[in-house]
């Protein structure tokens, strides 16, 4: 809910009240008390205390990589996607 107000309208909660993708290759789980999560392969997290905070995190990093997308992303967003996902992130 944090991320839509912060203008991440691409989150969803995948049910399991564990798992929030948000974009491509920016997915945040909740375990062991923090929240992780991977951008190519780099690992980050975030304390589970501070949902408000990871939000803010989260979101400052989906509008970075959204104005400058990675190299990693293609590869992932086709082996994701399939070919259809094209220039569309």
């Amino acid at each position: 809910m944090e991320l839509h107000g912060l203008g991440v309208t691409t989150a969803y909660e995948m049910g399991d009240d564990v798992t929030l993708p948000v974009w491509i290759g920016l997915v945040v789980r909740f375990e062991d008390g923090l929240y992780r999560w991977q951008e190519g392969a780099v690992k980050r997290r975030h304390l589970g205390t501070d949902p408000v905070g990871c939000a803010i995190r989260v979101a400052r990093r989906y509008a970075e990589l959204q104005a400058d997308v990675p190299a990693w992303w293609d590869e992932l967003a086709k082996e994701l996607r399939g070919d259809s996902a094209g220039d569309y992130p």
